[in-house]
């Protein structure tokens, strides 16, 4: 069971309140330079990104907010530290939503400005508390612990709620996993707001989607989490493809291709590990649901292959190509990644085509 949590509406997608839980990342571009963050934004729509955060580190950045949000097509938020002054031009901008904390943004006439700028415009913010930036004051009564990054967290939704504003996200993450799961747990319990999940400073590619998938995973398999963002040091390309393999995996996602592939063994006599990287690097995007198979020899093999959509099942430097659970041909290894990627294509174009048709 999901966690119940108020609706709010991010540009046209609503989040929290039961509905899909989205998928977001931050571009990795200098946001002054507005063609290369359109590009990068729209190679992430591509692969099926549904909010995107900008830096917004001066005015500027600022300045190019507008174009960059009238050349894509999905929710824009604008990340701003300290200068409230930002804020109020991002809004002006046309932006989807904010990332400010209003307790770092001065006077109460501060965060009231904010507030009543982002109200007119139904402009949801979000309460972003990271555990290697807590006020001394809370470092001091209570340490690095989950009730500091609730107590962090909560105090800033004050600020805004003594404005009667309530379009409210929060987010309480820490590089430490255990610390994040305890945080967004107690966060829970106290608040109805939707909360965005992360796990913040989680490392490159491989450690940090590790950490990612077992903080968010364990967090949304609990029912707890309305919008997630995987922060890797490397591409946002990869931060959405682990985020929506996460909900791929917890069936919270439906659609794309599950690609399965065993994890070879002495048995195996084809290059299974590089036929398995070409076929990863290829794969269309695609919202139809697709499993393939990808097996490196004959004992499991020609049953998974033909379990799935589409497969290859391994032998002595050649493999089996299957579809439907039906043996197509055999073909030599050095083709095998080519053709299976052929296929996959075939079967998603006849399915285009069913569609039509119906």
């Amino acid at each position: 069971m999901r966690r119940n949590t108020r609706q709010l509406i991010l540009g046209r997608l609503p989040v929290g309140g039961g509905a899909p839980i989205s998928v977001q990342t931050m571009t990795k571009t200098d946001t002054r330079d507005a063609a290369a963050t359109v590009t990068q934004i729209r190679e992430l729509e591509h692969l099926g990104c549904d909010v995107i955060r900008v830096a917004v580190p001066d005015e500027l950045a600022a300045r190019e907010l507008a174009g960059i949000r009238s050349s894509i097509g999905i929710p824009l938020v604008a990340d701003i530290h300290f200068d409230y002054r930002l804020a109020l031009q991002a809004i002006a901008a046309g932006v989807d939503g904010l990332r400010i904390n209003p307790g770092n943004i001065g006077s109460q006439d501060r965060v009231r400005a904010v507030v009543r700028a982002a109200a007119e415009r139904r402009i949801p913010i979000r309460i972003g508390v990271n555990a290697g930036s807590l006020a001394p004051e809370i470092l001091e009564r209570y340490g690095r612990t989950p009730a500091a990054l609730v107590e962090s967290a909560l105090s800033h939704v004050r600020l805004l709620e003594q404005e009667q504003f309530f379009d409210i996200k929060i987010s309480v993450k820490a590089s430490d996993v255990l610390l994040t799961i305890e945080a967004y747990r107690l966060l829970s319990e106290k608040v109805d707001y939707p909360l965005h999940l992360g796990v913040t400073e989680a490392g490159g590619p491989w450690a940090g989607t590790v950490k990612s998938a077992i903080g968010i995973g364990t967090l949304l398999s609990e029912g707890i989490g309305d919008t997630i963002r995987v922060s890797l040091t490397g591409t946002p390309h990869e931060e959405v493809r682990a985020g929506k393999q996460i909900l791929r995996s917890l069936g919270l996602r439906q659609g794309g291709i599950d690609l399965i592939s065993c994890p070879t063994c002495g048995r195996c006599q084809i290059d299974l590990l590089e036929i398995v990287r070409v076929v990863e690097e290829q794969l269309p995007e695609t919202d139809e649901s697709l499993k393939v198979a990808v097996m490196g020899c004959t004992v499991n093999g020609p049953g998974e292959a033909r379990d799935a959509d589409v497969g290859i099942a391994g032998g002595r430097g050649k493999g089996m190509l299957f579809k439907h659970g039906q043996l197509l041909r055999r073909v030599p290894e050095e083709n095998l990644a080519e053709a299976l990627i052929m296929e996959i294509k075939q079967t998603l174009d006849e399915r285009k085509q069913d569609h039509e048709s119906d």
